[in-house]
């Protein structure tokens, strides 16, 4: 998805990179996959702000994304490649052989009209969801599964993509965006492509207000308040910090601390992330 950079008539457009949104083929979603979604503002079920600087921005609706695949053996035709504003990525709508409509996320090079299928039969096409002890080396897939029948948790954002590295008897190893190597159980299923919406991380939307409509509010550095406000406020003039790392409002470690907790996937994991 190549970006789109406006004439800069405006302050407004002058540093914006926006998106083209020319791979999307029709503005009306189906109505029968949409959901009503609540703005939660970042707040928990305590009506505590748990996530800051969240709240207002444009109404939306839920797609419901079919994310575990399990419709073996029944072909699907894609319909339309649409603009989800809930995920990074575009998303595809399906119908099935049998009637039924789906959305799945869309990968790089699915086209309206293009034929996509799941299962153990499915053929190594992008677009198709099989066992990734049936996918060969080198192959890049998306919408990963951790456990068997759960549906897919990881690499759903847009561009990311995971790549097979081997198989180990039970297991298979994949490579995460990342940079983490990871054993995987084999049956687990994968979608084969990286997905698309690559450029979204170049996108500068310009002006503060399209900020607004996406519902991210105002946030204030931490070294432009009061000591009593947080960790690192306070000085005269201009002054760091006076820590020997950054800290969040609590006092946690901001980098650095490592907040994954000691499960028994630490076994699995062969190289981490951070190197």
């Amino acid at each position: 998805m190549p970006l789109k950079i406006p004439n800069p008539r405006t302050p407004g457009t002058r540093n914006a990179a926006l998106p083209s949104f020319e791979e999307i083929t029709t503005q009306h979603p189906e109505k029968s996959l949409l959901k009503p979604l609540k703005r939660q503002a970042g707040r928990n079920f305590t009506n505590r702000i748990t996530v800051r600087h969240r709240g207002g921005g444009s109404k939306r609706q839920y797609r419901l994304i079919d994310f575990k695949r399990m419709k073996d053996g029944i072909p699907g035709t894609v319909m339309s490649i649409e603009y989800d504003p809930n995920r990074t990525s575009r998303i595809a709508l399906i119908s099935y052989r049998d009637g039924e409509k789906t959305y799945i996320l869309a990968p790089i090079g699915l086209l309206p009209g293009a034929k996509v299928e799941s299962g153990s039969d499915a053929g190594i096409r992008t677009g198709n969801c099989l066992p990734l002890r049936l996918i060969p080396t080198g192959t890049l897939v998306h919408n990963l599964e951790l456990v068997v029948g759960k549906g897919g948790k990881l690499v759903r954002s847009a561009g990311a993509g995971a790549q097979v590295l081997s198989r180990e008897d039970i297991y298979v190893l994949i490579r995460l965006p990342s940079g983490e190597i990871r054993r995987v159980p084999a049956d687990c299923r994968a979608t084969i492509g990286q997905l698309s919406n690559v450029d979204h991380k170049n996108v500068s939307w310009g002006k503060a207000g399209k900020t607004r409509h996406r519902g991210r509010r105002p946030h204030v550095r931490g070294s432009a308040m009061n000591p009593r406000d947080h960790p690192h406020g306070g000085g005269e003039g201009k002054a760091g910090i006076g820590l020997t790392g950054p800290k969040t409002p609590w006092g946690k470690p901001a980098l650095g601390f490592k907040t994954r907790r000691k499960r028994k996937s630490s076994s699995l994991i062969l190289r981490e992330r951070r190197r």
